[in-house]
């Protein structure tokens, strides 16, 4: 094959390229152009997979760095020291969190129950404050999956939030009831974990 022939072939697939990525361009821009509604968003990150709460401190991030307020409440892993929290007080973010940690190291219910109580109770208070703009509810799944929490009441606080106020909920099992109320919902799959190859969680990765 001459030399010009090759060229001519080349020049055929970019323009073929080019036409592809055209078409794609203008579904973009026409799904860009018909998303006008500003709002605020209910996310919900669950899974079996690392990385949800993860996910969710990273746009809390992201909108402290656009000048926006962000609140956080923690349940489940309070006991535990927190990167996230070390550098997000620092910057003006409160936080509430259940100090009781994980609940098969407490194996008391009604204690757990009372704390869950006692940070929900101001988180209802910062899904009714006009003045946050993003609400981060790290691990609430698993105060509606343990009956900690009643549904209804979390779902009458989110209807309830301010238009604007984004909110994300993170945690495995997600009641359908969030899944079908929530704007946006992710789902991390597990497809291999360190853990379960025997390396300790650590500091500045896992937590």
């Amino acid at each position: 094959m001459s030399e010009s022939q090759d060229d001519s072939r080349e020049q055929i697939k970019a323009e073929r390229h080019q036409q592809r990525q055209q078409k794609v361009k203008e579904a973009v821009d026409a799904k860009v152009a018909e998303a006008q509604e500003e709002r605020g968003v209910l996310m919900v990150i669950t899974g079996n997979g690392k990385g949800k709460s993860t996910a969710g401190f990273g746009t809390v991030a992201r909108a402290v760095g656009h000048g926006k307020s962000a609140a956080v409440v923690q349940f489940i892993k309070g006991g535990w020291e927190c990167g996230e929290r070390n550098l997000l007080q620092k910057v003006g973010v409160p936080f509430v969190v259940m100090n009781t940690g994980f609940t098969w190291d407490t194996q008391d219910r009604e204690k757990d129950m009372q704390a869950c109580e006692e940070t929900w109770a101001p988180a209802e208070k910062m899904l009714s404050n006009p003045s946050i703009d993003l609400v981060l509810l790290d691990e609430l799944t698993y105060m509606v999956a343990y009956h900690y929490l009643d549904l209804e009441r979390v779902i009458t606080a989110l209807k309830n939030r301010p238009p604007h106020q984004h909110v994300i909920i993170t945690g495995r099992s997600c009641h359908r009831s969030l899944i079908e109320l929530a704007d946006t919902v992710s789902e991390i799959e597990s497809v291999k974990h360190a853990f379960d190859a025997g390396v300790k969680a650590q500091v500045g990765f896992d937590y």
